[in-house]
């Protein structure tokens, strides 16, 4: 139970040198993307003079060149060792990103950010990895829950640096937030020296497949599922401000408002609304309990079509709300389905190929819920609730056939 697990934090530090230290670099790591997020589309359209369109195609391939090298990124971390292997890239992604400083044509942006995108690809694998191997006795989803709160922090403090840059609108405070992207993934590099050496995965036996993970059907299912429910995130995204300027009477500001909101509130709740996800059971049960939250707030925010100024803002608010309590809970959810059905030796691979369902979610998600939220209207958000929702409630299932493998593929923590 959550209640008997030691105190994963004091006054908000991890207890545990290990934790303390994978912390600390995903603080200045994700700071410096914060800063980058937040410059690099007006900065690459209205300094460089690329079309909205080429930086779209640039990112649309890095995103791919990503998920590509994901899971055998994962793998070698496994093989190797995941301490180098994640120092190295982390290291590696900063350098590249140093490439933006000079990048002025289009073939060199699509170079540079499926370098990057690469690289980050394989370092979030290999750190997935990491993280569900040292945090042990059940505190990996708490950890993980840690590490998204922070984050949040730290993305919002970088996107208050890049809101500075674009105030004083010169090319000089573009570049700046650049070199403090590729310093912040380079000094997180050298910050992961204080890991502790992992052992290598052993040796594969006789017959056995380099990427085990693909060949294991009940996770892959998992992770499909998985994705589907991760599109609410991209309803977020990319539905709602659509949704606000399209069809509702709110201001354009609500966009704003609303990402404040998710922020400070996943900031603040996302490891309380974690706990109970301990084991794989617990956390496909976590799962369906998000998705009705989420289908709730969808159905709450579709109403907003129609009223006046003042309640559109109130429903969008509630709707909002609502959202962000589903998307904490099955967020632990889903990191104890991923972490407790992989092989403890294939972590990396397992949980890089984990990444795909939230790639997959990148891939669909947009166009899907431009035809079914923005194009249908009220309607549209009524099926986008419902697949959700049935997808988080296909993973109980699943994820009960899968538990019911996993001595055909490999032993389980079955623990988050």
């Amino acid at each position: 139970m959550a209640s008997d697990l030691a105190p994963l934090t004091r006054r908000g530090i991890p207890n545990d040198p290990t934790l303390r230290a994978l912390a600390l670099g995903t603080i200045v790591n994700r700071a410096g993307s914060g800063a980058l997020v937040t410059t690099f589309a007006l900065y690459f359209t209205r300094e460089v003079g690329f079309a909205p369109a080429q930086v779209g195609l640039a990112l649309s391939i890095g995103a791919l060149v990503g998920m590509l090298v994901q899971v055998p990124g994962g793998h070698l971390g496994d093989v190797r060792g995941p301490k180098e292997v994640l120092r190295a890239f982390t290291i590696l992604s900063g350098v590249c990103t140093l490439g933006l400083l000079v990048t002025r044509q289009l073939w060199a942006l699509i170079v540079v950010m499926a370098l990057v995108s690469a690289a980050d690809a394989v370092g979030n694998a290999v750190r997935n990895g990491y993280t569900a191997r040292v945090a042990t006795g059940g505190q990996g989803v708490r950890f993980k829950a840690y590490l998204r709160a922070v984050t949040n922090v730290a993305m919002s403090l970088g996107a208050l640096l890049g809101g500075i840059a674009l105030w004083i609108n010169q090319p000089w405070a573009y570049l700046s937030v650049l070199a403090l992207d590729a310093i912040s993934s380079i000094v997180t590099g050298v910050l992961y020296a204080r890991l502790p050496n992992l052992p290598p995965a052993p040796p594969r036996g006789a017959g056995e497949p380099r990427l085990a993970v693909l060949r294991d059907a009940p996770y892959v299912v998992v992770t499909l599922l998985s994705g589907i429910v991760a599109m609410h995130f991209i309803v977020m995204e990319v539905g709602i401000p659509l949704w606000i300027s399209v069809h509702t009477h709110a201001p354009t500001s609500m966009v704003a408002v609303l990402l404040v909101i998710n922020t400070l509130i996943v900031a603040l709740f996302q490891v309380r609304l974690s706990l109970g996800a301990e084991d794989v059971t617990s956390s496909a049960n976590a799962m369906v309990r998000g998705g009705l939250w989420i289908a709730a707030g969808f159905v709450i925010i579709s109403l907003s079509d129609g009223p006046g100024r003042i309640a559109a803002v109130g429903l969008l608010i509630g709707g909002a709300l609502v959202h962000v309590v589903g998307e904490m809970i099955s967020s632990g959810g889903q990191w104890g389905v991923s972490m407790g059905l992989a092989p403890e030796e294939r972590q990396g691979q397992y949980q890089g190929f984990a990444g795909l369902g939230f790639g997959l979610a990148n891939v669909v998600a947009p166009t899907l819920i431009t035809v079914l939220c923005i194009q249908w209207g009220r309607p549209g958000w009524y099926v986008m609730a419902g697949l959700i929702l049935g997808a988080a409630a296909a993973l109980r299932p699943a994820s009960a056939w899968a538990l019911a493998t996993r001595e055909k593929y490999g032993a389980a923590t079955a623990t988050g």
